[in-house]
């Protein structure tokens, strides 16, 4: 009677969990469309412009391109090949996924630093060799 009881207890606590918890909506296919472009535009506006700003874009059509950004607006982008110098301008909802190549400024200060002890320290240790 009691293993009852409980088994009958348990059931309505799982039936009353599943209708009291909150539920949450998943996003449609627009909104997650959206929200992705809007990450997109952040990551190239990031990245910035010129041959330094080098990225990989592929798009809905399965296109890869590849290049710099060189020019940024509200509503899309332009890659220039760094080759042949062609342009494309891409808007941000037709990027599916994106590639930056350059590195960031805390990398670029650390690379510096790293090279900068290593030519001192050589230097020291041929100056301190020839006394």
């Amino acid at each position: 009677m009691f293993k009852r009881n409980l088994t009958l207890m348990l059931v309505g606590a799982l039936i009353f969990s599943m209708i009291a918890a909150p539920m949450t909506l998943a996003k449609s296919k627009p909104e997650k469309e959206a929200e992705f472009a809007a990450k997109v535009k952040t990551g190239i506006a990031k990245l910035g412009t010129g041959p330094e700003a080098r990225l990989t874009v592929k798009l809905r059509d399965k296109t890869i391109l590849s290049g710099y950004v060189s020019r940024i607006s509200d509503e899309s982008f332009v890659i220039a090949d760094a080759k042949t110098g062609a342009t494309t301008e891409v808007t941000y909802p037709n990027v599916t996924w994106v590639k930056g190549k350059n590195l960031s400024t805390k990398a670029t200060v650390a690379i510096v630093l790293v090279v900068t002890f290593l030519v001192v320290g050589v230097i020291g240790t041929v100056l301190s060799a020839r006394s």
